[in-house]
């Protein structure tokens, strides 16, 4: 899976946990909701770090917490070896 399903898959997962939608999110995050459903949707390949940031503080959690989860985990893995 490449990083960008990766980063869809997580914001949709964390949405999920949180019991936020993509437009409850935008609105906690400070981001346009049409930024949040094309990094969602496929549309944005390259979402910068600086909205992620702003999705985490939205989610009340760190970058850290993001990016620690097993796809990420598993693609690192498979760029080593």
């Amino acid at each position: 899976m490449d990083t960008r399903k990766q980063v869809s898959l997580r914001i949709q997962q964390l949405c999920a946990a949180h019991g936020y939608n993509i437009n409850s999110l935008a609105r906690k995050a400070g981001i346009p909701p049409t930024t949040l459903k094309n990094i969602v949707y496929g549309s944005s390949h390259n979402p910068g770090i600086v909205t992620i940031k702003l999705i985490c503080d939205g989610l009340e959690i760190s970058l850290y917490d993001f990016f620690d989860a097993d796809s990420f985990k598993q693609a690192e893995m498979e760029d080593i070896g």
